[in-house]
């Protein structure tokens, strides 16, 4: 039985720590949404105010990220767009190493559109 214990912390252990490796898709995506979401609720599309608006967004979604104590690297984007009928799309492409990971979450009210994307690599 001891062995067994033994081992079975071990297990533990390791798989703990491979959790903090990897990265965390769903609270990445949580984050995003609910920042676009306390950005934006109510706004009404002004291009005056875009530039503030997607620079407190990915700001606020970095320190959210940053709060985790995770041992990555962070690029946060931010797309915000007048809805007016134009098309608007976006795609990436990465070549990752293990636990590398991204994330985007679209967001839109009746007068704009917004995608927020986390590229987080491990440090």
């Amino acid at each position: 039985l001891g062995f067994l214990e033994a081992e079975g912390a071990t297990l533990d252990g390791s798989m703990a720590e491979d959790m903090d490796r990897k990265f965390d898709y769903d609270q990445t995506n949580r984050i995003i949404e609910d920042e676009l979401k306390d950005q934006l609720e109510k706004a009404v599309y002004d291009a005056k105010s875009v530039h503030l608006w997607s620079s407190q967004i990915v700001e606020r979604v970095l320190k959210q990220l940053h709060k985790q104590n995770k041992k990555y690297k962070y690029v946060v984007t931010c797309v915000i767009m007048q809805k007016n009928g134009a098309g608007l799309h976006t795609s990436s492409t990465c070549y990752w190493a293990k636990g590398d990971g991204s994330c985007s979450s679209a967001w839109s009210n009746n007068t704009m559109h917004a995608i927020c994307t986390v590229f987080a690599l491990q440090i």
